[in-house]
Order: C-alpha cells, then sequence, then structure tokens
C-alpha cells in the first residue's frame, strides 16, 4: 500500500462561500504538481445562490478541477463522500473552502504515507491566517467523546514540528487513501458536519490503520468561516448530538456503559451550568404563586442544545446499533491504546465552576479514572540503542518490548538512540542532564533502570516513584577482573566505586533483578548488610520474592530465520564445508580466549578444517574500551600461525538484527572463561544465543550455564585452563555425529525455558500492580509527614592516599562541584603549576575534539 502514483483529488465543498471556494480552489491549483497528479473535485453543496455559476465561470477553462452539484445541503460529510465517490485519485485530500494550502502542503503530507503500509490518513498542520497561531497540531480527545484541539491559539514552534502517530487529523486538511477510505464507508453523514473527522480516524485506528500527523504540511485556516451566520446554538447542538454518536460508535464494551452514562449526564450539567439556569426550580418544595400552576417556561437554547441533542441521539440508535456491531467486531486496538493517541483524555472543556464540580462528582461516581489509566513504566540503560546492540542495551528492549504490551512505556539512554519501536517511544537525555531526566522522571509512574543510572542523575536519587534495579550484572565482582590491569590502588578503587554504586541501588530500589539463583543468594547477602533484609519486608513476603527475583537474560521465542550468507564462502579462509566454532559477543579480561586459541591449534592438527570465528570485537558503546585481553588473543593467534587460517576476528560488532546469520553458519558455540569468583556468579548471555540457534555448546565449568551444560547435555563443560579437554570438547561437537545431535536435541528442549516470555514473567507480574517495597512504603509515609527516615549502610572510615583521593574526585558525577574539588586537590598536591598544566590539558583535548 506504499504509494504507488502519489496521485491526489483535492475535495473542497463549497456552500454558499464561493469567493472563499474560488479563492482555495486557485492557491490549491498553483501547487507544485507532477502532470496528471493532481485534481481538485468542487462540490457545489445546495447553496440556492449563484455559486455554481461563479464557480463553473472561474474553473470551466481547467481540466484539473471538476464541479459536482448536489440539490441539497448535505453537510460536510456528505458533501466530502460525494466529492470522493468522483474522485480518481490515489489519496484524497479534504480541505476547507475557507483555507490555503502552502506550497509544500501535498508532498509533505504524501512523505507521511510512506511510513507504513498500515497509515491510512495524514493530518495536516492548521495554522491561522498569518500562518503564526496553531489552530491544529495535534487532537485531543475526551472520554466522553468530545474532539478539541488542546494546542488552539499557541504560537507556532519547533515543540509543533514532529511527526508522530495521531488518533485523527482535522477535516479541514486531511489526506486519506481513496481505498481505505471507501472501506470504512468515508465519513458518517448522519454528523452532518463536526467531529466527523474524530469518528474516521477513531474508526481507522480501532481497525489497526494508522494516522500520521504531517507537520511541515501546512494549511492556514481562517476558521468557521462558513458557519459563523446561522447561530451558536445550532453548532452546540450538533457538537452535543455527535459527541454522543461517536463515543457510542467506537467506544469498547467494557466502557460503553459508564462512558455513555457519564457523557449524557455530563450534556445536562454543562448546558444548566453555563446558563445559570435554576434546575431546581421545579422542586415541589419551592412550589407557591399563580404562576407556578402554568406549564409555560422559558428557556435559553443553549438548554436546549444538550436535550435536542441526546433526543436525536436516541431516535438514531436503531441505525447505529448495527454500525457499532460491526465497528466493535473488526476492532483490534483496546480503548487505552486509543486514547493514548490524543491528548487531553480528563480535559472537562469549560472552566464553569458548576460544570466542574458536576464533572468530578461524575469522574468520581463512575470510577472512570480507574478504569483507563495504564502504569506508566520508564526504561533506563547506559547503553547504545541502534542496530549495534550490546547484552545492557539488548535486554532493556527486551523489557520495554515485553512491558509496552500491558504499558505506557518509554526507553532512555544517556548514550546514543538510533532506533525506534512502534511499540514504545525511545528517547535520548544527556548524560546528568537533569532538566531532561526530570521530563522523563515525572511522566512515569515505575522507574526500572540498570548501570550507572542512579548515580548519574540526582532527579532519580530524589524521586519517589517506585523504582526496579535490574541487578543481573555484579558489576563490582566484574571489576575483580576488569581492573587487574590497573594497578592495586587504582584496581581498589574501581572495585570499590561499582560497589558504591550497587548499594545506592539496593538501598533505593522497590524491586530487584537478578540473573540466576546463585546471584539471588549473593544479592541477599549484600541486601542484608544494607539493612533491606528485615521484618517489614520478611513479613510481607517470607521468601522474598517479592523483593528479588529471578528474571535471567532471555531468548526471542521465535526461531533465528537465514536470511543471508556472512561467513561461508564469505569471509576469506571460512569455506562452505569447515566446521565452524562461533564465539559470540566481545572479548573481555574474564574470558579465556587463549586456552581456547590453543585448543584450536590442537585440533587443526588433526582436523584442518576447523575455523573459531570471534563474532564481535570493537565494542558498540564508544565509551567502553578495548581490553588487555583482545591484543593478547591476537599475538597467540598470530604466534601460532592460526590467523586467518583457523582464527578468525571481526573488527566491528554485528548488528542485533544480523547476529541470527552468523550463529546459524555455526556448527557450535563456545565460552571460555576462568573459575574464579566473577565466574560463579555470571551469567554468560552469548549461550543464550547458542540455545535459540541451537548450537552445540563448549563451555568452562563453574558458572550457572556451565552446570546447566553439563546436567542437561546441551554440549560439554570443561575444567578451566585445561587445552587438552576443550580440544576433545570442541572435537566431540564437532566431529562426532551422535554428540551433535544428541546436544542439538537437548538444546531445543532446554531452550524454551529461556524465552523472553517466561524469564520476564516475574517482571510483567510486579508491574501489573506496583508498589513500594513494604519498607521503603514506610519511609515513604514518613516523608509526607515530615519525618526523617531511612536506614545507615554499614561502613567505616579509613585515611586514603593522594592517589585513592584523585580516584574517589575524579570518578564523581561531572560538573562544577567535581571541577573545583579537582582544582583543590591539583592546588594542594602540586601547587598553581600543576593546575594550570591540567586546565592546558584539558583545553587542549576539547579543542582537538572539536577539529
Amino acid at each position: 500500500m506504499i504509494s504507488s502514483t502519489g496521485s491526489v483529488s483535492v475535495v473542497v465543498v463549497n456552500f454558499r462561500g464561493a469567493d472563499d471556494t474560488i479563492e482555495c480552489v486557485t492557491q490549491t491549483l498553483a501547487l507544485p504538481s507532477k502532470p496528471g497528479a493532481l485534481e481538485v473535485v468542487v462540490v457545489e453543496n445546495g447553496s440556492g445562490d449563484d455559486s455554481l455559476a461563479r464557480l463553473t465561470a472561474a474553473f470551466s477553462g481547467d481540466k484539473r478541477v471538476r464541479i459536482v452539484t448536489s440539490k441539497e445541503n448535505l453537510g460536510f460529510t456528505g458533501g466530502s463522500n460525494l466529492g470522493a465517490a468522483s474522485a480518481k485519485g490515489e489519496f484524497l485530500a479534504f480541505l476547507n473552502n475557507d483555507a490555503k494550502p502552502d506550497a509544500a502542503w501535498i508532498d509533505k503530507a504524501l512523505e507521511q504515507f510512506d511510513v507504513s503500509p498500515a497509515v491510512a490518513a495524514v493530518g495536516s498542520k492548521v495554522l491561522d491566517w498569518e500562518g503564526r497561531i496553531i489552530d491544529f497540531a495535534g487532537p485531543g480527545l475526551t472520554w466522553f467523546g468530545m474532539g478539541f484541539k488542546p494546542n488552539l491559539g499557541k504560537p507556532d514552534g519547533p515543540g509543533f514540528d514532529e511527526p508522530r502517530d495521531i488518533l485523527f487529523g482535522t477535516g479541514s486538511a486531511l489526506f486519506v487513501r481513496r481505498s481505505v477510505f471507501a472501506e470504512v464507508g468515508g465519513f458518517d453523514e448522519r454528523l452532518f458536519m463536526f467531529y466527523d473527522d474524530v469518528d474516521l480516524g477513531w474508526r481507522l485506528t480501532l481497525r489497526g490503520y494508522r494516522v500520521r500527523f504531517a507537520p511541515e504540511s501546512i494549511v492556514r485556516h481562517r476558521h468557521h468561516g462558513s458557519m459563523s451566520s446561522f447561530g451558536q446554538y445550532r453548532e452546540d447542538y450538533l457538537l452535543e448530538r455527535n459527541a454522543l454518536i461517536v463515543l457510542y460508535k467506537n467506544i469498547g464494551d467494557e466502557n460503553l456503559g459508564t462512558y455513555l452514562a457519564g457523557a449524557l449526564a455530563l450534556a445536562s450539567r454543562r448546558a444548566v451550568a453555563e446558563t445559570g439556569v435554576d434546575s431546581e426550580s421545579f422542586d415541589i418544595r419551592r412550589a407557591g404563586g399563580a404562576e407556578e400552576k402554568s406549564d409555560d417556561q422559558s428557556t435559553p437554547k443553549k438548554v436546549l442544545t444538550s436535550v435536542f441533542g441526546a433526543d436525536r441521539f436516541v431516535a438514531e440508535l436503531p441505525s447505529l446499533a448495527p454500525d457499532r456491531a460491526a465497528i466493535q467486531s473488526t476492532r483490534i486496538r483496546t480503548d487505552t491504546e486509543v486514547f493514548r493517541l490524543a491528548d487531553g483524555f480528563f480535559s472537562p472543556l469549560s472552566m464553569n465552576q458548576g460544570y466542574l464540580d458536576g464533572y468530578e462528582a461524575v469522574v468520581n461516581a463512575l470510577g472512570i479514572r480507574e478504569s483507563t489509566q495504564k502504569t506508566r513504566i520508564l526504561v533506563i540503560t547506559g547503553d547504545t540503542i541502534g542496530a549495534k546492540m550490546a547484552g545492557p542495551a539488548l535486554r532493556a528492549w527486551k523489557i520495554s518490548q515485553a512491558l509496552s504490551a500491558e504499558h505506557e512505556v518509554r526507553l532512555v539512554t544517556w548514550t546514543s538512540a538510533n532506533r525506534t519501536s512502534p511499540d514504545f517511544e525511545v528517547h535520548h537525555v544527556g548524560l546528568q542532564n537533569e532538566r531532561q531526566m526530570r521530563v522523563h522522571e515525572e511522566w512515569a509512574d515505575v522507574i526500572f533502570f540498570q548501570g550507572y543510572a542512579l548515580r548519574h542523575f540526582t532527579t532519580l536519587q530524589a524521586s519517589s516513584k517506585i523504582m526496579i534495579a535490574d541487578i543481573y550484572d555484579p558489576m563490582h565482582l566484574e571489576q575483580l577482573e576488569q581492573g587487574r590491569e590497573h594497578g592495586k590502588i587504582r584496581w581498589n578503587h574501581q572495585v570499590a566505586s561499582a560497589t558504591e554504586v550497587l548499594n545506592q541501588q539496593l538501598e533505593r530500589a522497590d524491586f530487584f533483578l537478578c540473573a540466576s539463583e546463585r546471584q539471588r543468594l549473593f544479592w541477599l547477602g549484600q541486601l542484608a548488610a544494607l539493612g533491606r533484609v528485615n521484618a517489614d519486608n520478611y513479613a510481607a513476603d517470607d521468601k522474598l520474592e517479592n523483593l528479588i527475583a529471578l528474571a535471567p537474560f532471555g531468548l526471542d521465542s521465535t526461531p533465528p530465520q537465514h536470511t543471508r550468507k556472512t561467513l561461508r564462502g564469505v569471509v576469506p579462509g571460512i569455506g562452505e564445508n569447515d566446521k565452524v566454532v562461533i564465539w559470540g559477543g566481545g572479548i573481555y579480561n574474564w574470558f579465556d580466549t587463549l586456552t581456547l586459541v590453543r585448543a584450536i591449534g590442537k585440533v587443526a592438527e588433526t582436523h584442518d578444517d576447523i575455523r573459531l570465528f570471534f563474532l564481535g570485537v570493537a565494542h558498540p558503546n564508544p565509551e567502553v574500551p578495548e581490553m588487555a585481553i583482545v591484543q593478547q588473543t591476537r599475538r597467540l593467534a598470530e604466534e601460532l600461525g592460526l590467523t586467518g587460517k583457523n582464527v578468525f576476528f571481526n573488527d566491528t560488532w554485528v548488528d542485533l538484527d544480523d547476529r541470527q546469520n552468523y550463529l546459524l553458519e555455526a556448527d557450535a558455540g563456545v565460552s571460555t572463561h576462568f573459575d574464579h569468583i566473577e565466574t560463579t556468579f555470571s551469567f554468560r548471555t552469548r549461550i543464550l544465543d547458542y540455545l535459540w540457534a541451537n548450537l552445540p555448546i563448549v563451555t568452562t565449568g563453574g558458572d550457572s550455564f556451565g552446570d546447566l551444560v553439563a546436567a542437561e547435555g546441551l554440549g560439554v563443560a570443561v575444567p578451566e585452563r585445561d587445552v587438552d579437554a576443550l580440544a576433545a570438547a570442541l572435537e566431540s561437537v564437532l566431529y562426532d555425529p551422535a554428540a551433535n545431535a544428541a546436544a542439538r536435541a537437548a538444546v531445543t528442549r532446554v531452550r524454551e525455558d529461556f524465552t523472553w516470555e517466561r524469564v520476564l514473567e516475574p517482571l510483567l507480574e510486579f508491574c501489573r500492580n506496583p508498589e513500594p517495597a513494604p519498607d521503603r512504603a514506610l519511609e515513604l509515609i514518613g516523608a509526607a509527614a515530615g519525618r526523617p527516615t531511612g536506614r545507615s549502610r554499614a561502613g567505616f572510615q579509613v585515611e586514603l592516599s593522594k592517589e585513592e583521593k584523585f580516584h574517589r574526585i575524579a570518578s564523581g558525577r561531572h560538573g562544577l562541584r567535581r571541577d573545583l574539588a579537582l582544582a583543590r586537590y591539583y592546588v594542594f598536591e602540586g601547587g598553581v603549576p600543576m593546575l594550570r598544566e591540567k586546565v592546558t590539558s584539558r583545553l587542549s583535548s576539547r579543542t582537538g575534539k572539536g577539529s
């Protein structure tokens, strides 16, 4: 359904407005267009004046204009449908006759159809006649069925320049695929005018289509120029009646009774409150006087607009009921998904105090707020979101995806965000940019975070929102290996800094996720040391499963599909019939790649077709430096004469959506590490990719996955640093057909336990009814009452060396306070010359980055 011809039929309805119509059509014909790509259908809508003659005289010589006539006034809906019926373009463009389009109006609207075949309609940005003030820049829709323009009257600016999905565009400048317009029956002619655009967009959305806002497709509008002479009460009548019709047709069964009852109640209260009529005047307790016996009563027309509107809605019910049934039978979107596409769900649309009192009474009595709101969940990662993603970013992405099925989700990163999702929002915030983070923190009901998020943003530290800490990666244990090459002082500082970051999270969060039962026991120990294993939490759940739960890394439930060749016959030196062993991730200091390379060399002595391919060397996050083990591995492969023959390095990082092509060309997956404390509590996420691709696995024992491989027969788990055992294991899974088949069968069986849907169930369950941890809830109550509360973390102070002081300052939050502390350190330790040297060095570094 992507645009094939780009031909557009602009439909302009005229009713006693020939001057406006002639100007509008003239402006439209002047738009740049390809030959045959533009036609204008003018509907002379029963004006009863000289409009037809004037329009004919103005455009009879232009073959691009066709005039269609109606003997009676069919309203905007009937007139537009009449014009659409005679249109020939691939796209219909409904344009009010008192509007004028800018030069790019059509082209910029058509660009939005190319976003997706599911885009059925596009709404233009509409400004005032001078092009400065917003008329329409996105829709508003209340729960009681009244559409509105939430940005009406605001100055146009950058805040209204973002294309996005919306519920409906304004009918004064609306593009629709002609085929889809016919499919859904066009505009509802019972409406005559007003809310017809709301109804159309709502029906399209329920059906699964998308409506887009095109901010660069601009129209200027005089705004109801053709309605001003008919009286406000007639417009009010149409608005009251049509809101009830649109609501009844489109709202879901679960909300119909509540919302429709509330809408009818509000219609009466609105009419009475805004006219000042005394609705108690008929109370029998106020009877008295001769005039009370008369049945006559003078009533403002405004009051009757609601009465008459409701009455005509009732009169239309016999025809509306089957239409509603048809709409509901084909809907694939929920009411919540619909209302998310428009602003102002709880906007009362009137500031009359009597009406506002009634509004609150209706909303509270019918429980409307409770029945509609979804939990808003903010997911924060510090890793790059894009085509290439490392483990933390991939996990955050999958978690956002899973949560978005039930909740509103925003995924935020402070590094780079170059990937979008139709299911949730993706945003970038600057590192330690509190203003940007505050926008998201204020939006959220629940905050899920990884890594250093809490350390980097004081906004999060001060937040009272429910927080979930993702501690599947014991960063302090990781630093025991990562910092080994830096010397004792820096090494100790790195471990202590990571521990401090984790303790901050463990003290603050309401719910924790970890990767294995081993990890859970480890974290419970650290939580106990921080006072979180306490009577409050234990009384609520004596297993503490509501405090810390297992949610390891997962794998896609959909099996991978091979879409292109990546290794065999592509990488020089890897042939179609070679035996390929894949290392499915980065190379870090805690991995034992040296033993693996030696084992490959040993197997190659008898099987020269063995190939080891390291899938990723350069981390997708530029802030993650290359570790020493990378060069050590390269040197060893060179020394053994294996590079380019039996051992191959991919110097970049494979795209997330391309990794399956590499995995599916492999014969086995491998992961080797050292047997130390980091290993004991680690969770090697790359092994999940091996499960996903149904590969036999060779791994070092000692961690949870090593135990699983051995227990379930997924391959072979070997002792650490044992070249012979590792070589034998590789030879077994690669060259013994029976062993290979047995391992693949076991992998097929076990991998179902690790699908994202299954592993994230504890998180999904928590988010269905998120609550503060019991001990945190007491803190919040105390804080609200003005009582200081909190737990003190056990610890002690020691005298720090000069280098330790420096690292403590340097690793702090970036900003003025850190810079002043560093300056003070330099002055005390090296005097003004040292300070001058450091300042000069920093300025030189910044100049170099900018060149």
